[in-house]
């Protein structure tokens, strides 16, 4: 099942996502949608009011957190020459720097090196707090796609990665999420794909991370209570072009494409701030 936020007439809508049409659940946004127990029940007998056509996605949700994940795929950890690692490396960023599926995504003036990073993102569905791995499985709503565009030279400015990974408007996800009961999300890897001007520069299987979902979700459960709509970004594979020689980064007109099998996929044009 997929659900989503679309913006409808200047303002947004909780929907169901089937295969030629939107159902309106009811909600102004997923995560109010959420909040409801039975939420799950109501997205699969909902029958209301419907939109069909093209569709316009609003970011997936406007989540209270969005935790992200780095060093998380062993292949790239290992091809590093780098140990595993014995906990998730954390970092934050805030609502604001999130887009839909299918906006466009900035390029700040104060940076010249935005890169990017394909990732699969988790959506929480239910309060959880001091959760083991089954109550963190059970507590997560579902999956999505995002890419977090990094602006490098503002990452690696301190020891500290948050300044280079929260611009506004930089951060495409959606276009929504396929719930975790779904057969399209149950397989052990999903393969993520990442394409730049058309050229695929990242491919891996999710089945490669390091810390799984229910891992992460009970991790961070441990520090601070996790709530409907809140994301976690699970991390990136190698391919990201700040690795690259020569380095290659995300230029004015640059079309980004962020896939992940079975779930869907964002598909972005960069555009450099103005002042």
């Amino acid at each position: 099942m997929k659900l989503a936020t679309i913006r409808v007439n200047g303002v947004t809508r909780a929907v169901r996502i089937d295969d030629d049409r939107a159902v309106d659940l009811g909600e102004s946004d997923l995560v109010a949608f959420l909040r409801h127990s039975d939420w799950a029940t109501r997205a699969a007998t909902a029958d209301d009011e419907t939109y069909e056509g093209a569709l316009d996605y609003a970011p997936v949700v406007a989540p209270e957190k969005v935790v992200c994940v780095g060093l998380n795929y062993r292949t790239h950890i290992l091809e590093m020459g780098r140990e595993l690692p014995s906990h998730p490396t954390l970092f934050n960023k805030y609502a604001r720097a999130l887009v839909g599926a299918y906006d466009g995504v900035t390029l700040p003036a104060a940076s010249t090196r935005m890169d990017w990073e394909a990732e699969l993102g988790v959506v929480i569905g239910a309060e959880v707090r001091h959760a083991d791995t089954a109550q963190a499985r059970a507590a997560i709503a579902g999956y999505t796609v995002l890419n977090d565009v990094t602006a490098r030279d503002w990452q690696y400015r301190t020891t500290q990665w948050d300044q280079g990974k929260t611009f506004e408007a930089t951060t495409p996800i959606g276009p929504w999420l396929v719930t975790a009961d779904d057969p399209a999300v149950s397989a052990q890897g999903l393969s993520l794909t990442c394409e730049v001007d058309g050229d695929t520069v990242q491919k891996a299987d999710t089945g490669d991370l390091v810390f799984d979902p229910a891992t992460l979700v009970a991790y961070l459960s441990e520090i601070i209570t996790l709530v409907p709509g809140d994301v976690i970004a699970t991390g990136t594979p190698g391919g990201v072009g700040h690795a690259r020689k020569p380095a290659r980064y995300l230029q004015d007109g640059t079309r980004l494409v962020t896939r992940i099998e079975g779930i869907g996929e964002c598909r972005n044009t960069c555009h450099r701030e103005m002042r």
